[in-house]
């Protein structure tokens, strides 16, 4: 239905699909922090951070980069990692390529934690996501936010 102002509103289906959408992942992510910060004392945000750098291949990235794989502005990113490297968890230099730019790496001990952090995440993953799919649901949800992200990337 489209009003006087050209929105098109969400009907019933629409409505259902969107609001479970919204509450279950903020649900889900909450979850995922709790289970983290009670096991391993990092929160959800701090374990994404280290799987990020984790991927790259020698550990280090710029942090323009990782603000971009994280959804985070480069000033929040920075109060956080802040946080981290204050913690040993992270270091950060400036890039020797680009006197601007900075590199985060993990240290040995932000390597360690999230090992350490890392089963007790994919349990969660599995428990609370994953494992409630069929393997068609599973490739039909990354073919879904596999297109929401590119659009969002070109937007």
């Amino acid at each position: 239905m489209t009003d006087d102002h050209g929105v098109r509103w969400l009907d019933g289906p629409e409505q259902h699909a969107w609001r479970a959408y919204i509450v279950a992942s903020l649900r889900l992510r909450q979850r995922l922090h709790r289970e983290l910060t009670e096991g391993h004392g990092i929160s959800l945000v701090d374990y994404e951070v280290l799987v990020c750098l984790d991927l790259v291949p020698d550990g280090t990235a710029r942090m323009t980069e990782l603000a971009g794989q994280l959804g985070s502005t480069k000033s929040r990113l920075s109060h956080q990692m802040s946080k981290l490297e204050a913690a040993g968890l992270v270091r950060r230099r400036p890039d020797p390529d680009d006197k601007r730019g900075v590199l985060t790496g993990l240290t040995t001990s932000g390597r360690r934690l999230l090992e350490q952090a890392a089963p007790t995440h994919v349990h969660g993953a599995r428990e609370h996501l994953i494992d409630l799919l069929t393997p068609a649901e599973q490739a039909t949800v990354g073919t879904v936010f596999t297109r929401v992200l590119e659009h969002l990337d070109e937007a």
